[in-house]
């Protein structure tokens, strides 16, 4: 797997169009630990170290803001060791390598039901964001106990409650207004969302912000997804004809 370590990797980003926001859904821990004879939990624990990869890789690219999908509503049906596992790795990750995240500027934010996470878990968070909140090169959100339905949910109970208080008329709701209610409304929508492992399905991620979204899969496991792989997906994206429902430039004038 291409790391950066020590080694100097040449940022050549002359006429590629690199996404803003950038989502990433680091999947095949699993698998890739099996293939290799080992437990689950070396497989998420390859894949915590190569996020720091990703993030390296991402800021020096320039993107601005970076979403994971770490752990979702749905994972809390694994086996309670796994989860427990899993928790105890994200607590790990964020102590360990939070001197490095601040040494590339990386802001940390989350996304997702936070209230309903473990209370070391939730301390975590809240030390993440308050030590990060100044830093400026770019924005990793992780997206943990998250699920796309919940959001929406979320977004439609807070409107709903102006709604009733008389705040808001029904007919003066707008897709804006929904945007604006999701958890981090400030965070453009993902311009590229890449999946590793080689699965097709969007497994409940951004489900409302992925609308106009390019998608880019890969066969490469995640803890193997690195930097040639990620070059690959911003050069293919940087192809893509984004129209949005309307007509290109070319097509326009013909």
């Amino acid at each position: 797997m291409p790391v950066l370590g020590n080694k100097k990797k040449t940022y050549d980003t002359t006429g590629l169009k690199v996404p803003v926001s950038l989502g990433v859904i680091m999947d095949g821990n699993g698998r890739w630990a099996k293939k290799r004879l080992l437990p689950r939990s070396a497989g998420h624990r390859a894949g915590a170290e190569n996020l720091k990869e990703l993030c390296r890789n991402c800021g020096r690219y320039g993107v601005k803001y970076l979403t994971v999908y770490a752990f979702s509503t749905e994972n809390w049906a694994r086996p309670e060791d796994e989860v427990h596992q899993l928790m105890e790795l994200f607590v790990e990750f964020f102590e360990k390598y939070d001197p490095e995240l601040e040494q590339e500027g990386i802001r940390v934010r989350f996304t997702g039901d936070i209230a309903s996470l473990p209370e070391k878990v939730r301390e975590t968070i809240a030390i993440g964001e308050e030590r990060s909140k100044n830093r400026q090169k770019m924005q990793l959100i992780v997206a943990m106990n998250y699920g796309g339905r919940r959001e929406i949910e979320s977004a439609v109970r807070k409107i709903a409650s102006r709604v009733k208080s008389g705040e808001v008329e029904p007919e003066e709701i707008t897709e804006q207004m929904i945007s604006d209610n999701l958890y981090l409304p400030d965070v453009p929508d993902p311009e590229l969302i890449i999946r590793p492992s080689g699965e097709f399905r969007i497994s409940n991620f951004l489900l409302w912000e992925c609308a106009y979204s390019e998608f880019w899969i890969s066969d490469t496991l995640w803890p193997d997804f690195g930097y040639d792989e990620l070059t690959q997906a911003f050069r293919d994206f940087a192809g893509r004809d984004r129209r949005f429902g309307g007509l290109s430039s070319k097509e326009a004038s013909t």
